[in-house]
């Protein structure tokens, strides 16, 4: 009797001293399994469970039961690089570049294929427009730019239809018709140098400084070829202050090196008379 009382209530005590669990039972033991077992008994150890001998993993990639299959992930495109173009080269590339600056209202000369001087300064225009570095490799950033090309900002609020703009700080001139642009052109302007010259006829030196300067002008005389000057021949110059013009000359460099005329390349030089007439508006801006 004693003993019945000290048996807690999850179990029911048999005859001989065994206790049968029947509540709270842990899976995996005898005790689960509704067998006996003796007081101070070892409960044998559980089972592992018997793997079935037709059963197989998934094949790799399978989803599971109920689920889609992830789609595969597509190879990447391959990534296209343009050429590099420097000067010198010659090849279909080159035409597509000069066709397309052309469009742009650059001068890169006849679209042949020959990256040449004309060519050259074209893309130091372009270049200088656009932000880049001017150094005259076509390269992914001068590529991207011919893409999404920038704009010049005009340099004169409410400038007339027909006018020419010198931008002295970057070193480029524009020639608008209609109101919009027809010619951008890399340029070269006053050095900023002491010079001294001897006038037709005098006898003393006089000395000046190389100046293009800025303020508002119209397009006088002009020669239709080589003018000779006093500082050396201009080819086809359209002068619009005094005996300063826009004139073509065989070195164009990235630095102002003129007396104070605009140089321009002698292609440019060619389209610019066809371009402006007489009495058109001047207008230079800037600091060299």
């Amino acid at each position: 009797m004693a003993m019945s009382i000290g048996v807690r209530l999850a179990g029911v005590l048999l005859a001989g001293g065994a206790v049968l669990i029947v509540g709270c039972a842990q899976t995996g033991t005898a005790e689960s399994a509704g067998r006996s077992v003796s007081p101070g008994a070892t409960s044998p150890a559980p089972t592992p469970p018997i793997m079935s001998a037709t059963a197989v993993s998934p094949s790799a990639g399978a989803a599971p039961d109920g689920a889609s299959a992830a789609p595969a992930t597509p190879e990447p495109a391959p990534v296209t690089r343009r050429p590099t173009l420097r000067f010198g080269a010659h090849n279909d590339d080159v035409k597509a570049l000069q066709e397309k600056l052309r469009g742009l209202h650059y001068d890169p000369g006849a679209a042949d294929g020959k990256y040449g001087q004309t060519t050259q300064l074209a893309l130091f225009a372009f270049q200088k427009v656009n932000r880049l570095k001017p150094n005259g490799t076509v390269g992914e950033s001068v590529w991207k730019a011919l893409d999404a090309p920038r704009t010049p900002t005009p340099l004169v609020r409410g400038g007339k239809d027909e006018r020419v703009e010198i931008d002295l700080g970057r070193q480029l001139l524009y020639v608008y018709r209609d109101g919009e642009l027809a010619l951008i052109s890399h340029t070269s302007s006053g050095g900023g140098y002491k010079f001294c010259t001897t006038d037709p006829g005098a006898t003393t030196q006089r000395c000046r400084y190389a100046v293009t300067p800025t303020g508002d002008f119209n397009t006088g005389r002009r020669v239709a070829g080589w003018d000779k000057g006093p500082l050396g021949s201009l080819y086809k110059p359209v002068y619009f202050n005094g005996g300063i013009a826009v004139h073509g000359y065989p070195s164009v460099p990235l630095t102002p090196v003129s007396h104070g005329c605009v140089r321009v390349p002698m292609h440019t030089a060619d389209v610019f008379q066809t371009l402006v007439g007489t009495g058109v508006p001047v207008h230079v801006r800037g600091k060299a």
